[in-house]
C-alpha cells in the first residue's frame, strides 16, 4: 500500500516540485490549494485561511485514502513591508494563511496520524527563521513562528512515533521569486537580469536555489532513513545564513 501525504499549495513552485517528488517516490499526493493544477490527480480545492474547509480537506484524504503519513505545510504568501507600511489587513492575510493554515493543518491531520503511532510533519519555513531581512517583517515574523511550531510539535508528539521539521530554503527560483523582482524593477526601474544576477550574487554558492533541490530535502525528511530526525531547523540557502 502506497504512502499518503498531503501538500498544501502544491500547485506551484516549491509545492509542485515537491508533490512531483513525492509521486516519483511512490508517495499517493493530495494537493490542497486554491489554484488547480494541470495534472488534477487528487487535488481538492482548499483556502488554508479557511478552517473548515481544512478540516473538510484532510476529511476527505483521511476517508479516501485510510491514512496519511505526511503532511506538507507549504502553502503561504509573500508580503514585502516594513512594520510600518504593513497595514492590519495584510498582516492578517500574511497570519491567516502562513500561521494559521499551517496550523489548521496539523490540527486536523494529527488525530489520524496519532491513531497510526506514526507520521512526518514537514513544515515550509524558511531562511528567515534564523536571519532577520529589511522590508520583511509580517513575512518573517510568519516564518520564525513555523519554525517554533515545528519544534513544539516534535516535543508534544514524538511519543506518539510522530516527527516535526521545519525546511528554512533561502532565496529559490519559483514564480513566486521572479513576481517580487519584477515588482521591484517597476517600482525602481532596474533591470531584471542585473537584479537576479545581484541575488545570486549573495549566496555563497553563487546562484539561486531550484525548487527541485528543497524538493528532494523533503522526500528526504519524508522517509525512513529521517527517521532519527525531528524538531530541526533544515537550512537549504547555499550557504546564506552562514556568515
Amino acid at each position: 500500500m502506497n504512502k499518503v501525504a498531503i501538500v498544501s499549495g502544491g500547485s506551484a513552485g516549491i509545492g509542485e516540485a515537491v508533490v512531483k517528488r513525492l509521486r516519483q517516490d511512490g508517495f499517493r499526493v493530495f494537493n490542497l490549494d486554491v489554484s488547480a493544477p494541470l495534472e488534477t490527480i487528487d487535488y481538492l480545492s482548499c483556502d488554508m485561511a479557511d478552517q473548515g474547509q481544512v478540516q473538510s480537506a484532510v476529511q476527505q484524504v483521511a476517508e479516501q485514502a485510510g491514512r496519511i503519513d505526511v503532511v506538507v505545510a507549504n502553502a503561504g504568501v509573500h508580503l514585502s513591508a516594513t512594520l510600518g507600511n504593513t497595514s492590519p489587513e495584510a498582516f492578517e492575510r500574511v497570519l491567516d494563511i502562513n500561521v494559521k493554515g499551517t496550523y489548521y493543518l496539523l490540527h486536523a491531520a494529527l488525530p489520524v496520524m496519532c491513531a497510526q503511532k506514526s507520521g512526518s510533519l514537514i513544515l515550509m519555513s524558511s531562511d528567515q527563521a534564523i536571519v532577520g531581512k529589511p522590508h520583511s517583517f509580517a513575512y518573517n515574523l510568519s516564518k520564525a513562528a513555523l519554525a517554533s511550531m515545528a519544534k513544539t510539535t516534535a516535543l508534544d508528539y514524538a511519543g506518539d512515533g510522530i516527527r516535526a521539521n521545519a525546511v528554512c530554503p533561502g532565496t529559490i527560483e519559483t514564480p513566486l521569486y521572479h513576481q517580487a523582482i519584477d515588482r521591484y524593477c517597476q517600482r525602481s526601474g532596474a533591470d531584471p537580469q542585473q537584479v537576479h544576477a545581484a541575488e545570486a550574487a549573495e549566496q555563497p554558492l553563487g546562484r539561486i536555489g531550484q525548487p527541485e533541490e528543497v524538493a528532494a530535502l523533503v522526500a528526504f525528511l519524508a522517509g525512513d532513513e529521517s527517521r532519527f530526525i525531528t524538531g530541526s531547523l533544515q537550512v537549504i540557502d547555499g550557504g546564506y545564513t552562514a556568515r
